[in-house]
């Protein structure tokens, strides 16, 4: 598949379309792959946020570049320990709101960037 497949086509509150694959209301995104995220996996909540097993996932699948989003109203964060990661792997990253979030994940896809991404539709 290629990176233009995996692009978000379009997202509204609890939808997510990724452009020739499906629709989601959370996903997880790496270089030739989409599914859904399921926060228990990774025993992710709204706070402390997104967990470190949640993007070692993106990185074992060949993310060089991460995005994360916050959700539409910036309820979901990120854990210390997951911001501490990646800047220890040295990965370069964003954290934004879900649609600032869905704007840089097209972008880097364009730029050919092998990055992972993990948004979330709602709050």
């Amino acid at each position: 598949m290629t990176p233009q497949n995996m692009s978000i086509s379009f997202i509204e509150w609890g939808k997510i379309d990724i452009a020739g694959v499906g629709t989601f209301r959370d996903v997880m995104l790496s270089p030739g792959r989409s599914n859904e995220w399921d926060w228990r996996k990774s025993n992710t909540h709204h706070v402390p946020g997104i967990q470190p097993s949640d993007v070692e996932e993106l990185l074992q699948l060949g993310s060089d570049h991460i995005v994360l989003s916050r959700g539409m109203q910036l309820v979901l964060q990120t854990s210390p320990e997951t911001i501490e990661l990646l800047g220890r792997l040295q990965i370069p990253y964003v954290i934004e709101e879900t649609m600032q979030a869905v704007a840089t994940y097209n972008r880097l896809l364009i730029e050919g960037k092998r990055v992972g991404a993990l948004i979330h539709s709602t709050c």
